[in-house]
């Protein structure tokens, strides 16, 4: 009897699932806080989350949202509160003119993004990503079967030009993702080189996929900007993925939202309907409710605004004055992303060896470059106080002098 041939060895895992990589920030992070629960000393500059609590009015429409009986089921796409507030906020704002129907509800900025480019990007489609990036943009597309094609950014001092979008477009583009302020760099393109990019993709039917979600974190002179603010005839090809959790220090809360044309919002709505259904009721109906507190709300942001103009006009300088560093002042966001490849060499070969070594030997939890696509740079998140950025200044001195 004739033996049967072997299978092959099997994955029992999707293809899909196995090209994504696990996210880098989140990684040192838990590095940071395992050290700490063995007993280090341990300053942790690492993930971007807000070291300040949420705003105590947001708390309490929470609060009265639960008093209320706002607990059961919404529309996927969020409660018809939620959505008008996104709307009169941005009117209010930004002069924009879009309908709650355009509107959907997301559990926090991530599914926002992980909804848009799911629900426009088919298998072997080009999705155009500018470099540095945020760890998760490229794994979403390797999820969604799309073709991750970068733009090194860094002749034009991290800041994408509308010239370097068209360079790359092909006839397999299908998307741009665009970060602004940028996430790990702080810079923010200017308003009319955007609207240019956005021209740009619209001549060639590619569609743009905006990440705001530290739309209102720009210091001062630089002025915020929203791509749900373009004319309509270019807001046709926008997608914008805005969150609560950086601008109003609601990292854990996990609400966020989408803006875009009603038949790109109906395929997100439909594609969350199969997974987290919607974000948490009461939730929706606080964020709704600080909104129309805009005396309260504006209030909160810049006071959080100020403290980390602050922290960036202490850490930048004193970055800049350690030898081997190199580092430009960012106009947005809460990080340093600093290029130490100068410093690199026989005992540390890459950006991951030196914050592996930073962290070891003087226990400064940073991020290394490599996953934001940028090997050599290393990312310092001021969302800390500013205790702890001197006392890691002084540490990450003596780290680099010996």
């Amino acid at each position: 009897m004739e033996s049967k041939a072997a299978k092959p060895e099997m994955t029992p895992f999707s293809k899909h699932v196995l090209k994504m990589h696990g996210s880098s920030t989140l990684k040192a992070a838990q590095v940071a806080t395992r050290l700490r629960e063995e007993g280090h000393d341990v300053i942790d500059l690492t993930v971007g989350e807000p070291d300040f609590d949420t705003p105590q009015f947001i708390k309490d429409y929470a609060t009265e949202g639960l008093e209320k009986g706002i607990t059961k089921y919404t529309p996927t796409a969020g409660l018809k509160t939620f959505k008008e507030s996104i709307a009169d906020f941005y009117a209010k704002v930004f002069g924009s003119t879009f309908s709650p129907a355009e509107v959907a509800a997301a559990c926090g900025g991530k599914q926002a993004l992980f909804n848009a480019v799911n629900t426009i990007v088919d298998e072997g489609e080009e999705v155009l990503i500018p470099k540095p990036y945020w760890v998760t943009f490229p794994e979403i597309v390797n999820f969604a079967g799309g073709v991750n094609v970068f733009i090194d950014t860094e002749e034009t001092d991290f800041v994408l030009t509308a010239e370097e979008v068209r360079s790359r477009i092909t006839d397999k583009t299908k998307l741009l993702i665009i970060n602004s302020p940028n996430n790990p760099t702080g810079r923010v393109i200017p308003s009319d080189e955007m609207v240019k990019i956005i021209e740009v993709c619209a001549e060639n039917d590619v569609y743009v996929l905006a990440d705001e979600c530290y739309l209102l974190f720009v210091y001062p002179p630089g002025e915020v900007f929203t791509s749900a603010a373009v004319p309509d005839e270019l807001r046709k090809y926008v997608c914008v993925a805005g969150s609560f959790s950086k601008t109003y220090a609601m990292t854990g809360w996990r609400i966020g939202y989408t803006i875009a044309g009603e038949g790109w919002t109906r395929q997100m709505t439909k594609l969350q309907s199969h997974s987290a259904s919607h974000p948490t009721s009461f939730v929706q109906y606080a964020c709704a409710r600080a909104l129309e507190d805009t005396e309260r709300s504006t209030a909160a942001v810049r006071s959080m605004l100020e403290e980390y103009e602050k922290r960036r006009d202490y850490l930048i300088p004193e970055l800049q004055k350690i030898e081997g560093f190199k580092v430009e002042m960012p106009e947005g966001a809460f990080y340093a992303f600093v290029d130490v490849r100068d410093l690199l060499g026989d005992r540390y070969q890459s950006s991951a060896d030196f914050a592996a070594g930073l962290l070891g030997s003087k226990f400064v939890a940073t991020t290394d470059g490599a996953g934001f696509g940028a090997d050599g740079f290393v990312r310092f998140s001021y969302a800390t106080s500013m205790e702890n950025l001197k006392r890691a200044i002084s540490k990450v001195r003596e780290f680099v002098a010996e």
